[in-house]
């Protein structure tokens, strides 16, 4: 099999976790083959992610270092066997690479963890929505490549409603609730789909007020699977998003999460009644957003 041109984040995060049981064992590329039992030439495909491991060598390797958790281990195995496979793959040629790669990311993630200053985050976007800040945003591209994007939002809202969705917390900024986008209704509908999401038992939204502190400048995901260090932090970023995954980010991202949480108001609770709601709230400020719409 040839050497992959274009790995997948998935194919390069593997790598960079083999490099790093590497590293953390003090092995040189040729004393880490050695424990593995293949050429010294192999190593460096491996870790920049164009070529596969097997999970034999793979569990050579971390013996060998003597210092890797088992279950650490097993997950990285899963990680590298994995085919990357999904709905996704019908998008492959037509979206960017890094949209398929988040997508694949959210599939086997069991809990997502997110705050977005200025839109309603995209899990949770109606259609309508979704239509509006594409085709009225910045982006240069055909009203046909807008459809695309939106279709292929719409489609990645599904992992709410499997058989064992993530654990979804969201934090909004008051900012993300007060666009227009020129036509009330969207908004209104918009604000609706907040409430009714939240009543998921694994949905939590809350919103960070505008009297609250100075918000984050940019959206921020943190994407958790089974085993935490192989967790991903997503910085987006008008150009490109940036996909972090080393243990410094996630403990740091992890920690910003926190403050925005406690900074944020509490989450909606769509099962309170309205005499419940005698402290400010997530729900309150979204519905007194709401009322002038209705």
């Amino acid at each position: 099999m040839g050497l992959r041109v274009n790995p997948t984040y998935r194919q390069r995060r593997f790598g960079s976790e083999v490099r790093g049981i590497r590293e953390r064992a003090g092995f040189t590329a040729a004393r880490a083959a050695e424990a593995m039992g293949m050429n010294a030439s192999h190593i460096s495909t491996v870790e920049a992610g164009r070529t596969s491991l097997s999970a034999e060598r793979l569990r050579r390797l971390a013996a060998a270092s003597g210092s890797e958790d088992s279950t650490y281990v097993e997950a990285l195995v899963c990680l590298g066997q994995a085919s990357g496979k999904g709905w996704w793959t019908e998008y492959r040629d037509r979206l960017r690479p890094s949209l398929l790669d988040l997508a694949e990311l959210e599939d086997a993630a069991v809990g997502i963890v997110c705050y977005e200053p200025m839109f309603v985050p995209g899990l949770l976007q109606t259609e309508a929505y979704a239509r509006a800040i594409h085709h009225r945003g910045y982006a240069d591209a055909t009203p046909q490549k807008h459809d695309l994007a939106v279709e292929f939002r719409m489609r990645r809202q599904a992992v709410l409603a499997g058989a064992r969705p993530p654990r979804l917390h969201a934090v909004v900024h008051e900012a993300a609730l007060h666009a227009s986008l020129g036509d009330p209704r969207i908004m209104r509908e918009q604000l609706q789909r907040l409430i009714e999401v939240s009543r998921l038992p694994h949905v939590t939204v809350q919103i960070l007020p505008f009297d609250g502190p100075v918000p984050f400048g940019s959206s921020v995901t943190l994407i958790e699977p089974v085993v935490r260090p192989l967790g991903t932090v997503i910085v987006a970023h008008i150009e490109k998003s940036l996909y972090l995954g080393d243990a410094e980010a996630i403990a740091r991202y992890t920690d910003l999460f926190a403050r925005l949480r406690e900074a944020a108001l509490p989450p909606v609770d769509a099962g309170v009644p309205p005499e419940g709601h005698a402290a400010k709230d997530s729900l309150g400020l979204i519905q007194r957003l709401l009322y002038p719409l209705l």
